[in-house]
């Protein structure tokens, strides 16, 4: 058994059973890819992939536990390098970073900028998606490090540090009759079309339970990840918008009106998360404090050494 053959299968599931993909993804030869694959199956005397013909249909049930596996040895390598990098002073390397849209957009920008100037031989990774991919992204080892509401903060194999609070605004074309409203109730909102986050209203969210608990049904007609873009449908009339505060920008939203729903839902809190395994290198713990100020050094190893 090799190494890179554990990387190999790790790669084939992370590109949806695609073995060209998986080639691509490692700079290596398609034949090659899947040469190792059958080498490792036979070392094995079982089969890890399920098979239609020449094609990958999905994973066997030991092939689930290898996986689960290569993807903990791997991590685990990484982490070797982590230590090796730390104690020989290298302050180059990568960090992927996972987060959503309206984090990446509005709260990360100022972080980024002062990491990059203090750290301009580490290169920076973005990978943007809803709170449920992020939270995937970093407990499979796919990043180092995300930043979501929620759904980051019940994965078991991460430990995470909340970092700031926010709330909801209702944003409405200038001229909305909801303008006229003193104070907005759930049943304003929903007389209207609701243009919101894709996962604001899937499964028990924040933002779902409310609704449910007081008997309201929203009228959620587009949904979209990328509060720019729930604007932008705002702006055409389409409806109106359901974002985070830190989402409007009055110098940029000139067309738009926030109007404030804070007292309808319960703050939400933005979490930071690593995986519990994980070797945590200086330049991360400083991203962390500049994210974060109140979660210096001490800070964050007193958590870790708490749920770890």
């Amino acid at each position: 058994m090799k190494l890179h053959q554990l990387k190999y299968v790790r790669e084939v599931a992370r590109q949806g059973l695609s073995v060209t993909a998986a080639a691509e993804a490692l700079h290596t030869s398609q034949p090659g890819v899947s040469k190792q694959i059958q080498l490792l199956e036979e070392e094995l005397k079982l089969q890890i992939f399920q098979r239609n013909g020449k094609r990958l249909t999905g994973l066997t049930e030991p092939g689930q536990k290898i996986l689960k596996l290569a993807t903990s040895v791997m991590f685990e390598l990484e982490n070797i390098k982590h230590v090796g990098d730390e104690f020989s002073k290298d302050a180059s390397g990568m960090l992927t970073i996972a987060t959503t849209h309206t984090q990446a957009r509005y709260k990360l920008p100022a972080a980024v900028q002062q990491f990059m100037q203090a750290y301009p031989q580490v290169k920076l990774h973005i990978h943007q998606g809803n709170p449920t991919q992020v939270t995937d992204w970093v407990a499979t080892g796919e990043a180092d490090i995300g930043i979501a509401t929620e759904a980051i903060a019940q994965e078991e194999r991460l430990i995470c540090l909340p970092c700031y609070e926010w709330n909801r605004s209702i944003v409405v074309p200038k001229g909305h009759d909801l303008e006229q409203r003193s104070l907005l109730t759930l049943e304003d909102i929903a007389s209207h079309p609701i243009i919101t986050y894709d996962f604001a209203f899937t499964g028990s969210t924040t933002v779902s339970k409310v609704f449910h608990d007081a008997g309201v049904t929203p009228n959620v007609v587009l949904t979209a990840i990328d509060a720019d873009v729930i604007k932008t449908y705002v702006n055409l009339g389409l409806g109106i918008g359901l974002i985070a505060n830190m989402a409007f920008d009055e110098s940029r939203d000139e067309s738009l009106v926030r109007l404030d729903c804070s007292h309808l839902f319960p703050q939400s809190t933005t979490h930071l998360g690593v995986r519990k395994d994980a070797f945590i290198r200086g330049y991360l713990y400083d991203f962390i404090s500049m994210l974060s100020p109140k979660f210096d050094r001490a800070a964050i190893d007193e958590v870790f050494k708490m749920t770890r």
